[in-house]
């Protein structure tokens, strides 16, 4: 079997429990946004400040830490944004995630490493040879490209030798516009995608209403203006075997529980096929593990041509999280949980998700319950039960039933 160079894992943090999610189940390294200046303004986000506990926790575990900062930027922001690098140079972060050339030379004159985002819309080679003339040391490819114009950058950057690599989207939302270059949100609601705020207008239901006679039809059980999300397990040993140094995975505004299990996944696709061990039959396994989790449909987007109108529904997210109620609670000797039912009853053979601020999502199926120190079979709404739990949970912690939605 020919050599080929492991890829880096770079997963999605919104906040803390995402995050030591991610690290937990295996990322090699995460990407964050502080407050203001990122493109997922609404993610919960961290603080400026909060950057040195961040890089201090990943390099502890061994993991890289990359800070984003790919919004438009104006010119009342640029005193804003060399604070911000200033701290992560002082952090010690391992890149930032940028665009904006004014970005690319403060971070530069800092000697921070540069990662090109996907919103420069990098597509062809000369573009990444004039990028890395600049000193970028990754570029996140538009997503608009496929296997063999990636294979081509890649073939021509080693022929060059140029001290630049690629990295690539493997899973999660694709933007109804061109490399998310969309005005939708700004439009309708003053939110600017281009500023981190979309709404997604485009993902919602609509009424579409005949002039001449005043019929009306809804249109959203196939959002017409909603693309599906990339997937690329399936693809993932042609994307290692062209030689992609970096998989990115897209969701800082999605669930702890999301970046939990695709992280796993794609950990284990990576690992499986440097083990010989990816066949179509774990490719299916790992498909459907992902349809696990929130989704709308998934395809392999560009990877294999551009699309050509036929949307796969499969397999969509067929299970659903449910709030139950919150950790009061944990007596860390004997890992039990004391968890208060606000929103509706238990019962031995559930599966439960539970997460908080800073407890990554972790998944438990209920094999015993006790109230009042007795073993129940069942409990209700407003009552309190103790729980074994397999991982460290804390007071305040979010329960939820963890359920499949056809059964």
């Amino acid at each position: 079997m020919k050599k080929y160079s492991k890829p880096e894992l770079v997963s999605p943090a919104g906040d803390w429990s995402a995050m030591r999610g991610a690290v937990e189940s295996g990322a090699d390294s995460v990407y964050f946004g502080v407050k203001g200046l990122n493109m997922r303004a609404s993610a919960s986000n961290f603080d400026a400040f909060e950057m040195k506990k961040i890089m201090k926790y990943l390099h502890d575990a061994g993991k890289k830490g990359y800070l984003t900062l790919n919004v438009v930027v104006f010119d009342d922001e640029l005193p804003k944004i060399k604070k911000i690098l200033r701290n992560a140079a002082d952090a010690k972060v391992d890149g930032v995630v940028l665009w904006d050339t004014a970005v690319l030379k403060l971070a530069s004159s800092l000697g921070l490493n540069v990662h090109l985002s996907t919103q420069a819309s990098v597509a062809n080679y000369d573009a990444v040879k004039f990028y890395s003339s600049l000193g970028v040391k990754r570029i996140v490819l538009a997503r608009e490209c496929s296997l063999v114009k990636i294979k081509n950058i890649i073939d021509r950057i080693k022929k060059d030798k140029l001290k630049c690599s690629v990295e690539v989207f493997i899973h999660g939302a694709m933007c109804v516009s061109i490399s998310g270059r969309c005005f939708m949100s700004q439009v309708s609601f003053g939110k600017s995608a281009n500023r981190g705020e979309c709404v997604q207008p485009c993902r919602r239901e609509y009424t579409i209403t005949d002039e001449q006679d005043g019929l009306k039809y809804v249109i959203g059980k196939d959002y017409v203006l909603s693309p599906n999300d990339v997937c690329a397990v399936g693809i993932i040993d042609d994307l290692i075997k062209i030689g992609v140094s970096a998989f990115k995975i897209e969701g800082r505004t999605r669930a702890p529980e999301y970046v939990k299990v695709v992280t796993a996944v794609y950990r284990e696709a990576i690992d499986a096929f440097f083990d010989g061990r990816l066949d179509p039959d774990l490719k299916k396994k790992l498909y459907e593990r992902l349809g696990e989790v929130y989704n709308r449909g998934l395809s392999s987007g560009f990877y294999l041509g551009e699309p050509d109108g036929r949307r796969s529904r499969e397999p969509e997210n067929i299970y659903e999280k449910v709030y139950l109620g919150e950790v009061v609670t944990f007596y860390k000797k004997i890992g039990v949980a004391s968890v208060r039912l606000n929103n509706g009853g238990l019962k031995i053979g559930d599966e439960i998700l539970i997460y908080g601020n800073t407890t990554p999502a972790g998944f438990i199926k209920v094999d015993g319950l006790e109230k009042d120190h007795t073993s129940v079979r069942s409990a209700q709404k407003g009552q309190e039960v103790a729980i074994k739990v397999p991982f460290v949970a804390r007071p305040h912690d979010k329960v939820f039933i963890w359920r499949n939605k056809l059964s």
